[in-house]
């Protein structure tokens, strides 16, 4: 992990669509269609290298724009529960919201306008990961993210929410530094280090976290509140070393030694 300046020279992500399946793509100009009474674009000031929005996004919005802000709000769905990157601002994309703005000490209205955006800017960096993670610590495997369950664009978008999330649990955790020690694997990857055959590993959802200073057990409590759906950690056969975290479809926790 990492702490680093945010940039702001021009530039765009390509995105991809973040189920098990599909690609699509993310452009620096946000497309979204606003719910009635929304801001003018002059009301976040603020440009910033990975993603600009502009304007105000409220239940009812949709469009690229709100896909991009589902990613970052990603790690803020409730205890037990998952958003889905889809572009629709919903009920439940307006409560991750709240939660994030609650977080960082915002009016927590569930309307996301430039003081959300503002310190979106702050905590992500020029490719659009959040600034205490990194592509390189979600791939140990290889530098382009082929040979998993889905197209490399998958696996690297999935991987992005994937740090969104963990960053959300690193501010609640106190702001400590997580330490991952590895994230997406190729089948081949999969299979070298004995990986399960439907690892979650392989869709780029999966992160494998030392204990740090926080310890096995905290990490594996607190990723229940992060949109974690799979937590497998100390007392999980071949887990006493590690804490595993994942999205996806289900939801599967064991961490016996940490009471889950």
């Amino acid at each position: 992990m990492r702490s680093r300046p945010i940039g702001f020279l021009l530039s765009a992500l390509a995105g991809a669509a973040l189920a098990f399946g599909g690609t699509a793509t993310a452009s620096a100009h946000p497309s979204a269609t606003p719910a009635p009474g929304s801001a003018s674009a002059g009301d976040v000031g603020t440009a910033d290298a990975c993603y600009t929005w502009s304007g105000t996004l409220q239940e009812g919005s949709s469009g690229e724009a709100v896909r991009q802000l589902q990613i970052r709000v990603a790690g803020y769905p409730g205890t037990g529960n998952q958003i889905a990157i889809d572009g629709a601002f919903g009920p439940a994309t307006k409560a991750a919201v709240q939660r994030f703005q609650a977080a960082y000490g915002l009016a927590a209205d569930g309307i996301a306008g430039a003081q959300t955006f503002n310190k979106i800017y702050q905590l992500q960096d020029d490719d659009c990961t959040p600034v205490n993670f990194t592509y390189a610590e979600l791939n140990r495997c290889n530098s382009d993210w082929s040979g998993g369950k889905v197209s490399a664009g998958t696996a690297r978008a999935n991987a992005l929410v994937t740090m969104w999330k963990l960053q959300a649990m690193r501010h609640a955790m106190g702001d400590r530094p997580i330490t991952v020690n590895g994230g997406f694997r190729s089948v081949s990857c999969n299979s070298a280090v004995g990986g399960a055959a439907n690892s979650r590993h392989m869709y780029g959802h999966a992160a494998d976290l030392g204990a740090g200073s926080q310890g096995f057990c905290a990490l594996a409590q607190a990723a229940r509140n992060h949109g974690f759906t799979e937590i497998l950690g100390p007392g999980y056969p071949g887990h006493n070393d590690h804490t595993h975290v994942a999205g996806g479809s289900g939801r599967f926790w064991s961490a016996p030694s940490c009471g889950i």
